[in-house]
């Protein structure tokens, strides 16, 4: 058989960075309450003696995946309260759609920034008719 073929199971062995994330794993687990601290030295211990992939995925089989913790929602635009703000404090009513217009993420679909300020500012006000 080659060394591929030998290689290519379970006994593969495990690096530094891997051994590294399973016991980063293993305290994320811990501060979440999964793991008292008797378990997290242990198994933390024998991450660092593992010598194959196999032994560090037995060490935390037991443990829940990595979940992904969704992005904190931005700013998110209320009319409402931009139409209060606008009759009140005209000010405090462009500093909120400033902001919420710049935590939203651009999309093909949506005009430039600036451009509705651009279109405002070259058609400036309607002309009087006497």
């Amino acid at each position: 058989m080659s060394d591929a073929i030998q290689h290519s199971g379970p006994a593969l062995r495990a690096s530094d960075a891997e051994r590294e994330r399973t016991v980063a794993l293993l305290q994320r687990n811990f501060a979440d309450g999964r793991l008292t601290q008797a378990e997290l030295e242990e198994r933390a211990g024998a991450a660092y003696a593992a010598q194959t992939r196999a032994q560090l995925r037995d060490l935390t089989a037991d443990l829940p995946a990595v979940q992904q913790r969704p992005p904190r929602p931005g700013i998110v635009l209320d009319q409402r309260l931009l139409i209060i703000l606008l009759c009140i404090h005209p000010p405090a009513a462009l500093v909120y759609w400033l902001l919420c217009r710049r935590n939203r993420p651009a999309t093909a679909s949506t005009e430039p920034a600036g451009a509705s300020v651009t279109q405002w500012r070259t058609s400036g006000p309607p002309a009087r008719r006497e």
